[in-house]
């Protein structure tokens, strides 16, 4: 479910900023022509969807410290119930690490 809510979330973020970057440009064009309400109109219009995307963005980032914090935590559990599993899988990965290294 955090996956799918991340993803979403993710998605949201890239039509809103999608959006805000087409209502700039409609503003540059416009700009030229509009002169008074019209163009506070727009800026407003601007100025919302940026609010929006920043509220979207900061959901983002609380769900992504969410779940990284939920990682650190299943981490530590992993570790302190198997100490002796944990330091064979540590030094599994560091010996693969080390023959990918002399590869090169």
């Amino acid at each position: 479910m955090a996956r799918r809510t991340a993803k979403t979330a993710q998605e949201i973020l890239m039509a809103d900023f999608q959006t805000l970057v087409t209502d700039t440009e409609r503003l540059l064009d416009d700009t030229k022509v509009l002169a008074g309400d019209q163009a506070d109109e727009l800026r407003a219009k601007i100025h919302d969807t940026l609010l929006q995307a920043r509220e979207t963005l900061k959901q983002t980032e609380d769900s992504l410290r969410e779940r990284g914090q939920a990682a650190v935590t299943a981490t530590e559990d992993y570790v302190q119930a198997n100490p002796w599993q944990s330091v064979g899988i540590a030094a599994g990965v560091g010996f693969l690490i080390g023959l990918l290294a002399t590869r090169r």
